[in-house]
């Protein structure tokens, strides 16, 4: 007797923190909740079987602008629209309460009663019930069409637990399209049911399963209800008091609701339980898929210990790595701002090996994921461009234009793909769009790209194209494509005097781009100078003097020079016309034989007996990947230092680092005392292949 007594008092304050009837909260502008306090008169007994009088207070209207509670009623609290009957079950979780709600007996006035009959002799309380199955949410996204389908079943029948029309209703929507799923969505604001279902889902929220409340979480989230109403931040609530209940497979979910929710204070709180958690039990976890999932949404803000174990623990899994999971680990390690190179390295031999049929979006995503992470692996990147190319007519041209631009940020030139790309400008002129045609310009002038046959074809229909796009282009968009015109030693003359319009001068520079746009305002004035332009007394250019910038010598080269040389035989940090600089400046005789003093260079007279060599120390970005091909502002600034009269000496910084000074010492002299120009020094920009 004491323990089936024992066992329904329980179970009433169980349901007391389920529905509290003893409060009614009022939700103000600004979301301020202030807290209206009803006492009710009588014994427990009594407050028991009026339960379902007290326990009325409708749901506030979720998506208005001042959210706010409906009272239908200031005087009295009425009865709630679609009662319930409690089914208290030994079978049951201790915290899983069911609802079901076959018809139940209706009072005059339309509201459904909870009848509790006690029987006064053994004081044993007996629920009457009609039991009903409650609907799973896989059988309700089956047998229903649309998302208000869900909320017509709610409205006949509610069961608990209410996460099953959530998910049932966020399964259907899934399968829609966008212009569908938007509308369906407004159905679903505007349907009577709907608020019935909020309430009834905040109600049951304490006594439902974990998972159950976490999948509904992730439901009503991607179906668009407003992250800072109170039914989503009830949920961020109760998920964090809650948060030990995690297991694994609620890991993952957690993760997932996480990573698609803005930054808010219960969402930031609730991140971090989970880096709590997670730092607790991450050797305890089991599949790769949770792992990585648990990965993506820690955070790039994660404490930097968290991040390197879950760097070893997905060490430790490589061998269990599927081709999915390799593919999908530079996304992961992306999203939480990590550059774990073994795990990438290893990662990248998967991806490889298995690139057959492996789709463009997910080829874009790792090489995107490669640039946030400064990841350069050029085997990656060349299988990747060469499975691309093979493929080439697969894929919308707008695929492979992001995938070229992603490459560009990489200092990746693929040669093969980028001819590919080019002949297709050059067959259908017409497919590129402003937006497009800039970028390929920008792409091909920056990696130093025209070689081959169709190189003048190409710029002249980029050209056509650009000058059929000025009536609509800004301004800098403008000062960007003939910019990258010039680096490829091509001006076309339309979009040139377009560009030099006092009005659209001024524009430039009174934007919020200043520098950057005088410094390319010097790039034009410098080719129109120095580079072979049909039109150049046409043209007038006199951009404003941008800022100096300090001039910083290599200490190395400068001792190897001093050493080969002597004082006085070259000088250091020299500035030239046109915002030109170089590291050293050596003078020699025609024949390269004899290093000139620079006090005795005015004693010869003529300037054809003088040979000015300009020594560059450059760093590896000046270079594409591969470390061979100059980009396409090293390969101006050589043309313009031949056109100024220099032979030009690249040295490598990275390279002269690693050399003793003998070493160094013996390369620069090879240099200097050529016969032979260098293959990178009198180099052209259209034969640089």
């Amino acid at each position: 007797m004491n323990n089936r007594a024992g066992s329904f008092i329980w179970n009433l304050r169980q349901f007391s923190a389920l529905a509290p009837t003893s409060r009614i909260v009022r939700l103000y502008h600004l979301e301020f909740c202030r807290p209206k306090i009803v006492y009710s008169n009588g014994s427990p007994r009594n407050r028991l079987n009026h339960f379902d009088d007290q326990m009325q207070s409708s749901i506030r209207n979720l998506f208005q602008d001042a959210l706010f509670f409906k009272s239908r009623d200031d005087s009295q609290t009425k009865g709630v629209g679609a009662a319930a009957a409690l089914r208290l079950s030994r079978l049951l979780c201790p915290r899983r309460l069911s609802f079901d709600s076959k018809q139940s007996p209706l009072c005059d006035d339309g509201r459904k009663k909870i009848n509790f009959h006690h029987e006064a002799s053994n004081e044993v309380v007996h629920i009457k019930e009609t039991k009903l199955t409650p609907v799973s949410w896989r059988k309700l996204s089956q047998e229903c069409n649309s998302l208000s389908d869900v909320l017509d079943t709610f409205s006949e029948m509610p069961t608990f637990p209410s996460s099953n029309y959530f998910s049932a209703m966020w399964t259907i929507a899934k399968r829609m399209s966008e212009d569908q799923k938007r509308f369906e969505k407004q159905l679903m604001f505007n349907h009577p049911a709907f608020t019935q279902l909020c309430e009834q889902m905040m109600r049951e929220v304490k006594v439902m399963y974990y998972d159950h409340m976490l999948f509904s979480l992730h439901a009503i989230v991607k179906l668009g209800i407003p992250q800072n109403t109170l039914l989503v931040q009830t949920l961020l609530r109760v998920a964090q008091e809650r948060i030990n209940e995690c297991d694994e497979k609620c890991l993952s979910v957690l993760s997932t609701v996480l990573e698609a929710m803005e930054p808010c204070k219960n969402v930031d709180v609730l991140r971090a339980g989970l880096r709590i958690l997670v730092d607790q039990q991450i050797w305890k976890i089991e599949r790769v898929f949770t792992l990585q999932t648990v990965m993506r949404s820690i955070g790039k803000d994660a404490p930097i210990s968290l991040k390197r174990k879950l760097e070893m623990k997905a060490v430790r899994e490589l061998d269990r790595f599927s081709v999915l999971n390799s593919q999908r680990m530079f996304e992961v390690l992306a999203a939480m701002d990590h550059r774990s190179v073994a795990l990438l390295n290893e990662c990248s031999k998967t991806v490889v090996g298995n690139i057959h049929g492996c789709p463009i979006k997910i080829l874009i995503n790792i090489v995107q994921s490669c640039r946030d992470l400064r990841y350069h692996n050029l085997d990656l990147f060349n299988g990747i461009a060469d499975y691309v190319a093979a493929t080439f007519d697969m894929y919308k041209w707008k695929h492979v234009l992001f995938l070229l631009i992603l490459f560009e940020n990489l200092a990746f030139r693929h040669a093969g793909l980028m001819d590919l790309f080019m002949k297709k400008v050059v067959d259908e002129p017409g497919f590129l769009d402003m937006k497009s045609l800039v970028s390929v310009l920008h792409v091909y002038s920056s990696l130093n790209h025209l070689c081959g046959s169709q190189t003048q074809e190409f710029l002249n229909i980029m050209a056509s194209a650009l000058t059929g796009y000025l009536h609509q282009i800004s301004s800098e968009n403008l000062l960007n494509a003939v910019c990258s015109f010039c680096l490829m030693n091509h001006f076309p003359l339309a979009p040139i005097h377009q560009l030099l319009q006092q009005d659209l001068m001024d524009e430039l520079l009174m934007s919020d781009n200043k520098e950057r746009n005088i410094h390319k305002l010097h790039i034009l004035a410098a080719c129109l100078k120095l580079d072979d332009v049909p039109y150049q007394k046409a043209v007038v250019l006199a951009p404003p003097s941008p800022p100096s910038t300090p001039l910083y010598t290599n200490a190395k080269v400068a001792e190897v020079l001093s050493s080969l040389l002597g004082k006085g035989y070259f000088s250091e940090s020299v500035r030239l016309p046109h915002n030109y600089y170089i590291d050293f400046e050596i003078r020699m005789d025609s024949n390269r034989s004899q290093v000139l003093p620079l006090s005795d260079v005015n004693v010869v007279t003529s300037a054809t007996d003088i040979q000015r060599l300009a020594v560059l120390c450059v760093p590896r970005s000046t270079y594409c990947l591969d470390l061979t091909h100059p980009r396409g502002f090293l390969a101006m600034k050589m043309r313009h230092l031949k056109a100024m009269g220099f032979h030009v000496i690249l040295v490598n910084n990275w390279e002269m680092e690693k050399l003793e000074m003998k070493d160094a010492v013996t390369f620069l002299k090879s240099e200097i005392y050529s016969t032979e120009a260098p293959s990178t020094a009198d180099v052209n920009f259209q034969s640089t292949c």
